[in-house]
């Protein structure tokens, strides 16, 4: 191929953007960056009956959050716009009457009610699957059954009408499909499909050819759901005469659910309690509101390296790329045919590795921005200590404050389940000679100096340092696990050590 490579993600404004959406487009774009080629956005709006306000703004949202905006687009408009369907409306009319005018379309003036008889009586005639199709257009309303002077007449009262495809009989109709290999499909399975609406809009379809067409696409790459469309496109790609520029097709796996049955949905994250959308998103005519990855604490990173994965491999064992790593690994080959089940975990593991690259100062911004929406403040030093020690316990962001609260706010509650056990004579004991060792200390307070002067207190008192340790976590921290006890001591400093292990002395008691 001697063609600039040009591929489109061509989504809907109907809702909010699912994962399988956001995969199909980071395909696009690594193809496109891969190839050294341009990847566009197209919004496919000609069913405005299904339009929802703020649903394109939100795919914009989401592509920029991830850092893979397109090259052209109705925000970044090229050479080849409109880049909506909707501002498109006046050009396919003269493509759908140019197939009428080959022979490969039609009219048909079939009512509403007259298509559920025609489906009626297939139903009973115990058809499977009843179509408008080569056999039944010859008993139906249209071009092909009605005198010419008659369609005249119709269409020049203005009668309603379709222009639907004429699918030929008996004929093979194939394609090499990137990722399936050759897809072949008999045309009596396929239907006449309706082109142009009686409101004048395109249907998919009809639009779908023409605009890819016209934008010199070279490769369409979407999703499995589409797999049964593509005889159609493939037909009309050689009705038009387009055939020596016909894009390539790759049609991607299903994500499917956690446990392999069935296609991911709404549904499922709703159940499981997991994100299948990139952001927040209000239905503004429900008012319903679903979490997104964004919002859960995903970092960008993380997200699209997670996605990369669902469908594709790179062929070795590697598993953390950046985005201009995935570019250069990129192959439409190393996409499977096989649905990929969602593992939330296994997006939770990126996330953890992403958080724990990030520098101390990296992570502090989060958790300053995090305590100053609880009215709180702490030195960007002090923040880059906690974010040091918490990390390797953090999946999110967030967790670095949930997690690692007690560093900047004293507890006023203590564990019970840990108390019940731990808190005993012994804790009691041990802590009271290390407040007093820790009040008289002129040393700075360091891990080594904190640990020696309680394994003094322990020593001091015959007591074993193991066995109390974690009922000095409890008085510290208010918990009976966390990070390095010692690294937290100096965190938090020798006043405020010697305050809380008083707190405790005071607040605890030894159950009998």
């Amino acid at each position: 191929m001697n063609r600039e490579v040009r591929v489109r993600f061509a989504p809907s404004p109907t809702g909010a953007l699912h994962i399988g959406g956001v995969r199909t487009a980071l395909y696009n774009y690594l193809f496109a960056r891969k190839m050294g080629g341009k990847f566009l956005l197209r919004i496919e709006d000609t069913d405005q009956t299904r339009f929802v306000p703020g649903a394109e703004e939100y795919i914009k949202e989401a592509l920029d959050w991830l850092g893979i905006a397109p090259d052209e687009s109705p925000w970044n408009p090229g050479a080849c716009g409109p880049y909506r369907q909707s501002e498109r409306k006046p050009m396919y009319m003269q493509y759908a009457l140019d197939l009428v005018e080959k022979g490969h379309a039609y009219y048909a003036f079939d009512t509403s009610e007259e298509l559920d008889a025609m489906r009626e009586r297939l139903t009973a005639a115990r058809v499977v699957s009843p179509q408008y199709n080569s056999i039944t257009r010859t008993q139906m309303k249209n071009s092909l059954t009605l005198p010419e002077d008659e369609v005249k007449a119709r269409l020049a009262s203005g009668e309603p009408y379709v222009i639907r495809i004429k699918i030929p009989r008996k004929e093979e109709v194939r394609l090499n499909d990137m990722i399936r290999g050759w897809v072949m499909v008999h045309s009596n399975t396929l239907d006449d499909k309706v082109l142009m609406k009686s409101d004048g809009m395109p249907t998919y379809h009809l639009a779908n050819i023409v605009d890819d067409h016209l934008m010199g696409i070279t490769h369409v790459i979407r999703g499995e759901e589409w797999l049964p469309s593509a005889p159609l496109h493939v037909l009309l790609y050689k009705y038009f005469g387009w055939e020596d520029t016909m894009p390539q097709f790759a049609h991607l796996p299903l994500l499917l659910k956690p446990d392999g049955n069935g296609k991911l949905s709404k549904r499922d994250a709703d159940k499981h309690g997991f994100p299948v959308f990139p952001m927040d998103w209000t239905d503004p005519n429900t008012g319903d509101k679903v979490i997104g990855f964004r919002e859960a604490g995903y970092l960008p990173d993380a997200f699209l390296n997670f996605l990369a994965f669902l469908g594709w491999n790179p062929g070795d064992h590697r598993e953390i790329f950046n985005l201009d790593e995935l570019v250069q690994a990129f192959s439409i080959e190393r996409i499977g045919k096989s649905g990929t089940k969602f593992d939330i975990n296994k997006a939770k593991w990126y996330n953890e590795q992403y958080l724990r690259s990030k520098s101390d100062e990296e992570l502090a911004a989060y958790l300053i921005a995090d305590l100053e929406k609880e009215g709180l403040t702490v030195s960007l030093d002090k923040a880059a200590q906690i974010a040091a020690i918490m990390k390797e316990r953090a999946t999110f962001p967030a967790d670095l404050w949930r997690e690692g609260r007690f560093m900047l706010v004293a507890p006023t509650q203590f564990d019970e389940a840990v108390s019940s056990k731990k808190w005993n004579q012994e804790a009691v004991t041990v802590l009271t000679t290390y407040k007093s060792k820790l009040e008289v200390s002129q040393e700075a307070l360091t891990a080594e100096s904190a640990k020696a002067l309680l394994e003094q207190a322990a020593s001091d008192n015959e007591i074993k340092f193991g066995k109390v340790m974690q009922a000095v976590r409890l008085a510290v921290t208010g918990v009976g696990a966390g990070p390095d006890l010692m690294a937290v001591f100096v965190i938090i400093g020798k006043d405020e050590l010697i305050k809380r292990i008083a707190f405790a002395l005071d607040t605890l008691h030894v159950q009998s």
